[in-house]
């Protein structure tokens, strides 16, 4: 009987321990966008203030989002152990003024708004992998980008990138969205330096 107790309570306590560990939730990793890529361009653009960017109230959280086009393309869906460094609006905010800043802008806050009189704001449309299967997605970035000098409309422009996620998951979706926003920093100073200034 002793011996049946024994074997009994070995059993119960390895349950307990294989439960324990398959309760464990893996560890969250999280993701920025990485070391700037090389510059690609240089600007005349001169100083410009950029300010902190907006959007959706869905998107103003660190959770990295995607969409099944496939299955619902209406519904975006956070990934469960996988999350942004800091939120979508951050992270691209940092990105720009980085790229602006190294291609020879002088970037400056809207603190400092007294000493240049241009603005570019921009509003958030998109920023999701979206897969077309589930083997493939893309990083989809969609912007509203507005110029003012003086408190004044110079012009407005909408902007959309995407770019191939190497693997179809957390990891590719980050790497795909960091490549678009690279893009989209060089539209925008294209476009920047076509806007005529008064």
């Amino acid at each position: 009987m002793t011996v049946q107790l024994r074997h009994l309570f070995a059993l119960a306590t390895c349950a307990l321990l294989l439960g324990g560990c398959a309760s464990t939730p893996p560890a969250t990793a999280r993701y920025d966008f990485g070391p700037l890529p090389a510059p690609s361009t240089s600007s005349q653009i001169g100083t410009l203030i950029v300010a902190d960017i907006t959007g959706p109230t869905a998107l103003d959280t660190e959770h990295m989002q995607y969409r099944l086009l496939y299955a619902d393309a209406r519904q975006a869906r956070p990934y469960a152990y996988n999350q942004w460094a800091a939120t979508p609006f951050q992270l691209l905010g940092q990105r720009l003024r980085a790229n602006f800043a190294q291609a020879g802008v002088k970037v400056l806050s809207t603190t400092d708004a007294i000493t240049s009189p241009t603005v570019l704001r921009m509003e958030v449309n998109e920023f999701t992998q979206s897969f077309d299967t589930a083997k493939s997605s893309q990083g989809i970035l969609n912007v509203r980008a507005s110029l003012f000098r003086n408190h004044r409309l110079l012009d407005q422009r909408t902007f959309q990138r995407s770019v191939a996620a190497p693997t179809p998951d957390a990891a590719g979706g980050a790497q795909a969205l960091a490549e678009a926003s690279d893009a989209l920093a060089a539209d925008l100073l294209v476009w920047l330096a076509s806007v005529p200034q008064p």
